[in-house]
């Protein structure tokens, strides 16, 4: 990416957000953090985060839910849903309401979590420029059709 890229950690326990946080800063993102949903969502509509990790269980709503919340403010933002309480059903759950991604805590492997990140960062960017590209093309088109036009008449 040619900046930086933001990172929202939603997490109610303060020793997973500064953990989390101090991991991707060493990486060189930049990291924000929020404890509850209500705030995740203030926070998404005032600044945009290329992805977020979204704790399952959040003192004033689902994590799931707040999934849904946050596609309305960012809808291209990556969401990773990060839980201590993985299962199937909640797993299946999160996919069907947009989460990109699911991460069991404890997370054992740092390097692993990373390259988790890295991959969803990288997919992102390359959607962003593809849609460019097709923005670009579509440009390039019209204006080719307006001076052909123009001649016309």
């Amino acid at each position: 990416m040619s900046e930086r890229a933001r990172i929202l950690i939603i997490d109610d326990d303060e020793n997973v957000r500064k953990a989390l946080g101090m991991v991707l800063e060493s990486k060189g993102y930049e990291v924000d953090t929020a404890r509850e949903g209500k705030e995740a969502i203030k926070k998404s509509k005032e600044r945009f985060y290329n992805l977020a990790l979204v704790d399952i269980r959040l003192p004033d709503m689902d994590g799931v839910d707040l999934l849904t919340a946050m596609k309305d403010t960012t809808p291209k933002m990556v969401k990773i849903i990060v839980t201590g309480y993985p299962s199937l059903e909640n797993a299946v759950e999160a996919v069907n309401k947009g989460a990109d991604g699911y991460i069991v805590k404890p997370i054992l492997n740092m390097d692993t979590f990373l390259s988790i990140i890295r991959e969803h960062l990288k997919k992102q960017e390359e959607a962003r420029r593809y849609s460019e590209q097709k923005v670009t093309e579509y440009i390039e088109a019209r204006a080719r059709e307006q001076e052909a036009a123009k001649t016309k008449t």
